[in-house]
């Protein structure tokens, strides 16, 4: 029931993230950060000044190339990515992970990044569905299945050894 569960909102997510628009609900927090909840877009976080975290967490980091390498080959993942745009492991991961992604060439489309409140909630209940405890948390789906997940920092506190070895345990299907 639960991986029914996991598709059908993997189905849904994923769907609103074709049209690349915010479905998101803006609010401040009493400090005056500017809060994104919902789903929403890199762009949106990217060229916003009220995120100018995003360009100086990017400096002095290079994807590693192993990662990239098996990125390019694994064609049928999807990622999950929740943030809160308040949350400093966010802004330090989150734009870290779109290079990644980037350098390995993999569309925009395969990924739908949601934003939460302080409280970790989202709209439609999204983080209560997908078990959301901590952000940043990105879920690795292949072919509609989740198959790992990265909770802040992960296991080593480095994000591309963790998703390299998710990566390497998908088994291999048939024409990869």
């Amino acid at each position: 029931m639960t991986k029914i569960l996991i598709s059908i909102i993997s189905v849904f997510i994923l769907s609103g993230s074709i049209f690349a628009q915010s479905q998101a609900e803006i609010s401040r927090d009493n400090k005056g950060n500017k809060i994104l909840k919902g789903i929403i877009s890199r762009q949106e976080v990217e060229h916003d000044t009220a995120f100018a975290w995003w360009a100086e967490n990017l400096k002095a980091y290079t994807p590693q190339s192993q990662v990239v390498a098996e990125l390019k080959k694994n064609t049928n993942l999807e990622f999950i990515a929740f943030m809160g745009t308040w949350c400093e492991d966010s802004h330090f991961i989150i734009p870290k992970f779109y290079s990644l992604l980037d350098a390995a060439g993999v569309p925009e489309d395969k990924v739908t990044l949601i934003g939460v409140d302080r409280s970790k909630k989202t709209l439609s209940h999204l983080a209560e569905a997908m078990n959301i405890i901590n952000v940043p948390t990105i879920i690795v789906m292949n072919n509609g299945k989740e198959v790992g997940r990265i909770v802040e920092y992960g296991k080593y506190g480095m994000i591309d050894k963790e998703l390299g070895e998710i990566i390497a345990s998908i088994p291999a299907s048939p024409g990869q």
